[in-house]
């Protein structure tokens, strides 16, 4: 599988790059499929945002370059790109000027059980929770350890998914997967002002949603509110959707709503 390092063939990194040493960076994992990155405006505004808000310099024009290039010697894959902030010196001051580094990762595509897609499946209640920390919500940076953490919960099959909740009780997201729910037809998923991850694949279905007439909404989650939900599904920017189908002694059907999201995601991971 081929790795590039600013836009050349490599797999050798400086022991001096902030990523490694702070985590100061960002990274997108994208489906690619016939050669095309799905999503990729997407996960492009995402990553511009966030270089924003952690003060990277970033050519976004090239990096989308190097992506349709990366995607096409790749042909069919994940294709994992990680931006950081460059090679520094000790201590957490970043240099200045820096040259922030393009990383970009190719890998064969995840086999998932068909099930999973199916017929839902299980989660597994994390005991690890979501730290708040509102100047990094919703960003997928390189500091991911609370997911390392709560992904060595579980070892077995049986459950598919870890469901993460932030330090103040409330719903937050899986492990690698953003979490929705409907209830009475309105489709509802956490806020991500605190902590979390705002996925493509989430923000997509919000707009896809909304273009459809269905009603949707954004807001804080109880665990009550989820226990209560008609339907629960995750979904990401691999697999698509999965319904959800139990967590310890609670069960859910798969519904309709989650159904029709599924083959909205589908199709939009059909490149």
């Amino acid at each position: 599988m081929p790795s590039w390092i600013d836009g050349r063939p490599a797999e050798l990194l400086s022991v001096r790059d902030r990523g490694l040493a702070y985590g100061d960076g960002l990274f997108e994992t994208i489906a690619v499929s016939g050669g095309k990155s799905a999503l990729l405006e997407r996960h492009l505004a995402r990553l511009a945002d966030g270089c924003a808000r952690l003060q990277i310099a970033l050519d976004l024009a090239l990096v989308r370059a190097e992506l349709l290039a990366f995607s096409g010697e790749l042909g069919d894959g994940v294709a994992k790109l990680i931006v950081t902030r460059g090679d520094g010196l000790r201590g957490y001051a970043p240099p200045s000027p820096s040259q922030s580094r393009r990383i970009l990762q190719g890998s064969a595509k995840p086999v998932y059980p068909h099930e999973h897609a199916e017929r839902g499946v299980r989660l597994f209640p994390c005991v690890t929770r979501l730290a708040e920390q509102p100047v990094l919500a919703g960003l997928k940076h390189l500091n991911r350890l609370e997911q390392v953490l709560a992904r060595v919960e579980w070892q077995d099959a049986e459950h598919a998914e870890g469901l993460m909740l932030d330090t103040a009780g409330r719903v937050v997201e899986g492990v690698y997967s953003n979490l929705f729910l409907a209830t009475g037809g309105v489709l509802q998923t956490p806020e991500l002002s605190r902590c979390g991850v705002a996925g493509v694949m989430r923000a997509e279905l919000l707009a896809q949603a909304g273009r459809r007439g269905l009603a949707c909404t954004v807001r804080d989650i109880s665990l009550a509110d989820l226990l209560a939900a008609d339907e629960v599904f995750l979904c990401n920017s691999l697999y698509g959707v999965w319904p959800v189908r139990a967590l310890q002694g609670h069960d859910w059907p798969v519904g309709p709503l989650t159904r029709k999201l599924q083959a909205i995601a589908r199709d939009l991971l059909d490149c």
